[in-house]
């Protein structure tokens, strides 16, 4: 015969606040590290740059934000950083948000509006992937704004697992073993 006793829930640990700082802390100086090696290792800023750093809302791009920024404090050479928001018109979308944070922060950014949202449902079947055509708009809105602003360079956020998602993408749909460059030169070689 066998019983089932019911354990107690296990007190919770308090965790030391001083240790998740110090934690919180190692994190951030490592990732400054690591990306500003990367800007060094491909050239990705230079002096006088302007650059637009792109920002979805996301981790990725409110990261890569907050890391320019500290970036530039310490950098060796000048830089310009303006965020630039494109607000698609996807239904749902806080709005208000980005301009409040950023305009929290005192950092110089710009919302572009496009209705990328309804030309892409009009034009992707209902239950297909609009990814394809949606970046492919969002891009084009968003190289037309670097070049009509004079941006020299134009950043956007990604993790691992966008660029693991780009390996597939290229190996299934064209063939070839190809990643996602740190460093990428438009079509037309107009943008970096």
């Amino acid at each position: 015969m066998s019983a089932v006793i019911p354990l107690p829930d296990p007190a919770p640990r308090a965790r030391d606040p001083r240790l998740a700082e110090r934690e919180h802390h190692k994190l951030a100086k490592r990732l400054r590290r690591q990306v500003g090696q990367a800007i060094a290792d491909f050239g990705m800023i230079e002096a006088g740059d302007k650059v637009m750093v792109c920002l979805s809302g996301g981790k990725d791009s409110y990261t890569l934000l907050d890391i320019l920024l500290q970036l530039q404090k310490k950098a060796p050479v000048p830089f310009e950083l303006v965020a630039v928001n494109l607000d698609q018109k996807q239904p749902g979308f806080p709005e208000h948000v980005l301009p409040e944070y950023l305009a929290g922060l005192g950092v110089a950014y710009h919302i572009i509006e496009q209705d990328t949202y309804s030309v892409v449902s009009r034009v992707i079947p209902e239950g297909k992937t609009m990814c394809s055509l949606c970046s492919r708009m969002r891009r084009g809105a968003l190289y037309n704004y670097a070049e009509a602003n004079g941006f020299t360079k134009i950043a956007l956020g990604h993790h691992r697992d966008d660029i693991v998602a780009t390996f597939f993408m290229n190996l299934f749909h064209h063939a070839k073993a190809a990643g996602m460059p740190p460093k990428l030169l438009s079509d037309d070689g107009k943008h970096v």
